[in-house]
């Protein structure tokens, strides 16, 4: 069974992330998997709109740490930062539908994304600093922009995580819906109902204010995050979580 899922309906792809008995958690293979998906979806004139979402109980558990310790994505050409650079590039209107835990990259893929739509339960965290590493995905920009500074300086700091009326509160969620997907799915069909060229053009003027500068941050995120990767600090983190999960 593929970990990333894809099916395609009213002119709408359905990209899900399928590895529930792992909370979901992303590996190098499911990363590639996902720039593939958005890269090919960018490129099919079929394709009007696409929806980011998952099986089982949670969105994801973010990285899944013994294959990052075995493959530190520490290469600009990774498949990390192939993912990262088609969020960010993806030209058609991207939403996303959580549940359960969303951490890490699971919720700084948000921001990249043009419509979110949580459930109640839905959980975020973006956890770096407490594994000896920074920011990714253009969080460092994007997030303090979105919520503020302070608040944003908190949440890194931190690790704490926050529920899905928090983050509605924020601007990180639009709505708050007990079945997200189904949400999403009629947002997205109306959406696709819409002359493409113009939502395509939209999008581009929406997000033309940040883009260059996003492309810088995350840059520097990556090269930051490398060096991280690679540290002792790091490691004894790593090392950290694995023995708690375990126990």
């Amino acid at each position: 069974m593929s970990e990333i899922l894809t099916t395609t309906e009213q002119q709408i792809l359905t990209i899900s992330v399928n590895r529930p008995a792992k909370m979901n958690a992303l590996t190098r293979d499911m990363y590639s998997g996902l720039a593939n998906a958005l890269n090919e979806a960018a490129g099919d004139f079929g394709i009007r709109a696409v929806i980011l979402t998952s099986e089982g109980d949670h969105f994801t558990a973010g990285n899944d740490i013994g294959d990052f310790m075995s493959n530190p994505p520490t290469s600009s050409d990774s498949d990390v930062a192939k993912f990262l650079a088609a969020l960010l590039d993806f030209p058609k209107p991207l939403l996303a539908a959580v549940k359960g835990n969303a951490v890490g990259v699971g919720t700084t893929m948000l921001l990249h994304c043009d419509v979110v739509v949580a459930s109640p339960l839905a959980k975020f965290s973006m956890p770096f600093t407490s594994l000896g590493l920074v920011p990714e995905a253009g969080s460092s920009y994007l997030f303090p922009r979105l919520v503020g500074y302070q608040r944003a300086a908190q949440i890194f700091m931190t690790g704490d995580a926050f529920g899905a009326e928090e983050a509605k509160e924020m601007g990180l969620v639009a709505q708050i819906e007990s079945d997200p997907i189904s949400a999403a799915t009629t947002i997205a069909k109306h959406i696709a109902q819409q002359p493409p060229q113009a939502i395509i053009n939209t999008k581009a003027l929406l997000k033309s204010g940040s883009h260059d500068a996003v492309a810088a941050v995350m840059r520097a995120e990556f090269e930051l995050f490398s060096l991280a990767l690679q540290s002792e600090e790091a490691m004894e983190a790593f090392m950290k979580f694995m023995a708690k999960k375990g126990k």
